[in-house]
């Protein structure tokens, strides 16, 4: 059974509220969850509708929209979410993978560490900030290495729980490399636990997936040692 079928049909999910289950972190499906009509409107009228309803939002907050300072918030704010920190949501947006051919048989794996990324909680959309430790081993293609991070950045521009965000940059990676030897490891802090709620600016969030020779422990081994975990 999936995992949200799984959550929907226990006794424990059923019974928790709406702030539970954001403050408990639950996420209900490894796919960003979107309705069937998520892209019929395209992305202008998008700014123009978010627009109307974050100066709404500033309204009721009683901020004076008048004032020069935040006459153009809302508008800034629309295009933000679209065209930058939820553009991800997009698959227009996902960038292009192109492989070439593994012409030196590397056949080790390969690599990628710390890369940057920002993404938001879509339990109170406050950001998430954090590094992505990114490997895999080539059955013959490889892939430009700043494809990796645009990877890493395209998932990461939407609502987001870590442990899906992790998932779907190795299932893609996997999917776009062709093969099944793929590693992700994130580090990451999340503002709604460092900025409100607990208020704890300490602790991190460590998650990992490992798929195909990376499941095997001297394989992880040789990861961690170069990750120096």
């Amino acid at each position: 059974m999936k995992l949200k079928e799984t959550l929907l049909n226990s006794q424990a999910f059923n019974h928790l509220s709406i702030e539970e289950l954001g403050n408990e972190h639950i996420g209900t499906s490894f796919d960003t969850p979107l309705r069937a009509d998520a892209f019929m409107m395209d992305d202008d009228l998008k700014i123009e509708l978010i627009e109307k309803h974050f100066k709404d939002i500033m309204h009721i907050l009683g901020l004076d929209l008048e004032d020069d300072s935040l006459k153009g918030t809302p508008n800034r704010v629309a295009k933000m979410y679209v065209n930058e920190i939820f553009s991800g949501l997009n698959p227009k947006n996902r960038p292009e993978i192109k492989l070439f051919e593994n012409k030196y048989q590397y056949n080790q794996m390969l690599v990628e560490k710390d890369i940057t990324f920002f993404s938001n909680c879509e339990h109170h959309f406050v950001p998430i900030i954090g590094k992505a430790h990114v490997a895999y081993i080539s059955t013959g293609k490889v892939v430009g290495l700043s494809k990796i991070n645009r990877i890493v950045q395209f998932y990461a521009k939407r609502p987001q729980v870590q442990e899906r965000l992790t998932v779907q940059i190795a299932n893609d990676l996997s999917e776009a490399l062709e093969t099944e030897s793929v590693a992700v490891i994130i580090d990451a802090q999340h503002l709604c636990v460092s900025s409100r709620g607990i208020k704890d600016v300490n602790s991190k969030t460590v998650t990992s997936h490992f798929k195909g020779k990376f499941e095997v422990e001297k394989t992880k081994e040789e990861l961690f040692s170069y990750l120096k975990l």
